[in-house]
């Protein structure tokens, strides 16, 4: 689960600081979980609800501040959580962001499944699930509207543009789950006070044999910024409805527009 700016804020309400090349939310502002990582927990936890033995682990990379979201996850349900940061983890691209928690799904050692948001909420690249499965050797399975797991096998149905289908694939494997599967479950107060007593652990760069070369960039962010909008409105002139319509169609013919 990423730990994200709030996503129900208006993205006017962001501001671009183009010396740090970081988004700068508005004060006062909470950071929440990205809401594809939210729908992968529910995804995680209707698995579980078929199948009480399943064991349900919540990872985080994030600063000290993700404990909040892997307690969100927790209070849906997980048995426990994963939070992973020093400050060499900081201002990592998406490379090495798999490569940390591909490391980190290697080191909990026998993992069935792996699910992820579809993509982030805040910078909508949507490689991380891909990339985690390239890197523990395992099949992946994108825009999961529907998840379920029998016999050593995970059935996806997925999300496409005009359509759905349905897919297996052999365990171990990555999922990366779409919004079409629905709202995740809230949780209640009985159950968010119980997962401040479930286990989190926290790890570092060095707790998974990680080092500076392993996280080098393969992507350098060059520049952010807001594009300038220029926008010329021409008012249309014209006494009633229709003189002013007419001269649109003029102002468009003109153009070569029609």
């Amino acid at each position: 689960m990423k730990q994200v700016p709030d996503w129900d804020i208006p993205p006017a309400s962001f501001k671009v600081d183009e010396a740090t090349k970081k988004v700068v939310p508005p004060p006062g502002v909470a950071a929440v979980a990205s809401q594809f990582d939210e729908i992968a927990v529910e995804a995680a936890m209707r698995i579980k609800d078929a199948d009480n033995s399943v064991k349900v682990t919540v990872i985080s990379l994030g600063a000290p501040t993700a404990r909040e979201v892997i307690k969100k996850g927790l209070a849906m349900g997980a048995d426990e959580g994963v939070l992973i940061s020093d400050d060499s983890l900081n201002n990592l691209d998406s490379s090495a962001v798999a490569t940390v928690l591909s490391s980190a799904i290697k080191k909990l050692g026998d993992v069935d499944l792996v699910l992820t948001g579809r993509q982030a909420v805040d910078w909508d690249q949507g490689t991380t699930g891909t990339l985690i499965a390239g890197m523990i050797d395992a099949p992946v399975v994108t825009f999961a509207k529907a998840v379920a797991v029998n016999d050593g096998k995970v059935t996806v149905e997925r999300v496409l543009p005009d359509a759905t289908e349905k897919v297996e694939a052999p365990l171990p494997a990555v999922v990366t789950v779409s919004n079409e599967l629905g709202e995740p479950r809230y949780p209640k107060l009985q159950q968010i006070m119980a997962a401040g007593k479930k286990p989190l652990q926290t790890w570092a760069a060095a707790d998974l044999g990680l080092d500076a070369p392993a996280l080098a960039p393969k992507l350098t962010l060059e520049s952010l910024f807001v594009p300038v909008v220029d926008t010329k409105v021409e008012i249309m002139e014209g006494d009633t409805p229709e003189e002013q319509a007419m001269a649109l169609a003029r102002r468009l013919k003109e153009a070569k527009l029609i």
